[in-house]
């Protein structure tokens, strides 16, 4: 893939729409400095109807004039596009439910009525100099000559982008990948994916629209979200550039420190296992991994380097003596053949005993006990030799005395 895609940040707003997350002002302004440092071209940070506190957050942000598309998320309504107004931001993303059920329940309104109000906001945006971006909530379960006439409305009256978003998370790659490859052929501007993880595939939908022809995504840091989340930033950026090869900007290298910086600002830990930026995810245990490390490709389908990692071996249960010699050796010690089986042993009782890997020093201190034990052992067999050759009296048959 030659193109390029753009990756679109959401973190400091539907990321701060996780339960329990809030950002301070400062937080943002950092999390925001990171994000364009590490390439994203897009961030939406906020919703400027929220209120006044939230509006001179954003007024915050836009004002250190960082080199990005600062954009609002607001409702399709004059109320919210107003506070966007007054919070200083170049583009809004102007949504409104498209499934039936969404626009019957939350809205009251029909299709028809829906058109109308798209058309008519819209228009009022762009007059007032927004780059416009009509988001379509619901999108996945929506219809999809309603999807079809709303992106022919949103570019009649002035929409540079159309956002199709997954809300409920009920979409699979095959599924996605065939709802935007129809739009996207029909559509003379470009196409963005906002996906949920409800069913854990928002990576995997995202890349597959990418491959169907959307040249955005919507994206935040670790996921954070709604509900399960979203699709995350670093995992679509390393897939992208893995798998794709496609261009998306991103400084891959600033990912685990910007992943660290918005778990530590959202009180989060991330998990050991999380996709490139947990704490497990270059680490291997097993025997047969370890010895297929000399060359890194053999266990390793993402090289770590290009996340700015490196891989590293830990000792535990199923480790073997090839990696327990390979951590003996940085420690300046060299494995006695004749105690690797008792070595292997002995870290696998004591990591089954714990529930965890054996620490570097743990190590060293169980086998420099086994070579004290293996060197007196060795000393008292000499010197029960010794005895044997001096102290044993040799009987001959001969006359009683």
């Amino acid at each position: 893939m030659s193109r390029q895609v753009f990756l679109n940040d959401t973190t400091l707003r539907d990321g701060e729409q996780a339960p329990g997350i809030t950002f301070t002002t400062t937080e943002k302004l950092e999390i925001a400095q990171s994000l364009a440092a590490a390439g994203v071209a897009e961030i939406e940070i906020g919703t400027p109807v929220m209120g006044a506190d939230e509006i001179e957050t954003i007024r915050a942000v836009v004002a250190r004039r960082l080199p990005v598309r600062l954009m609002a998320w607001c409702r399709m309504t004059s109320l919210d596009l107003d506070a966007a107004i007054e919070s200083g931001v170049q583009a809004v993303n102007l949504s409104l439910p498209s499934s039936d059920i969404q626009l019957s329940a939350k809205l009251g309104l029909d299709k028809a009525r829906a058109l109308q109000v798209i058309e008519h906001m819209v228009r009022r945006a762009a007059a007032a100099g927004f780059f416009v971006a009509v988001g379509c909530e619901d999108a996945s379960r929506a219809d999809r000559d309603h999807l079809a006439r709303v992106i022919e409305t949103a570019v009649r009256a002035g929409a540079s982008r159309v956002r199709l978003t997954d809300t409920v998370g009920v979409l699979d790659p095959f599924s996605a990948f065939e709802l935007v490859a129809q739009l996207v052929s029909q559509s003379p501007i470009d196409l963005e994916f906002h996906a949920h993880n409800d069913l854990g595939l928002a990576a995997a939908n995202t890349l597959a629209v990418i491959r169907a022809g959307a040249r955005h995504a919507s994206v935040t840091v670790l996921g954070l979200g709604e509900r399960a989340g979203n699709a995350a930033l670093e995992e679509v950026a390393a897939a992208i550039a893995v798998l794709d090869g496609a261009d998306t900007g991103i400084e891959l290298t600033a990912l685990p420190d910007l992943a660290a910086q918005v778990a530590w600002a959202a009180r989060r830990q991330t998990a050991a296992i999380k996709p490139v930026v947990g704490a497990d995810v270059f680490t291997h245990e097993s025997g047969i991994h370890v010895a297929g490390l000399n060359d890194s490709r053999t266990y390793q389908g993402l090289d770590p380097a290009l996340v700015g990692r490196c891989w590293r071996i830990v000792i535990g249960k199923h480790s073997g003596a090839t990696a327990i010699a390979h951590v003996l050796s940085e420690s300046g010690r060299d494995l006695d053949p004749d105690l690797a089986a008792a070595i292997v042993a002995r870290v696998r009782r004591e990591a089954a005993k714990t529930k965890s890997t054996v620490t570097v020093t743990q190590l060293v201190e169980l086998y420099d006990g086994m070579c004290s034990e293996a060197s007196l052992a060795e000393l008292c067999g000499s010197r029960s030799a010794v005895r044997e050759r001096t102290d044993t009296t040799v009987f001959r048959p001969g006359r009683m005395q």
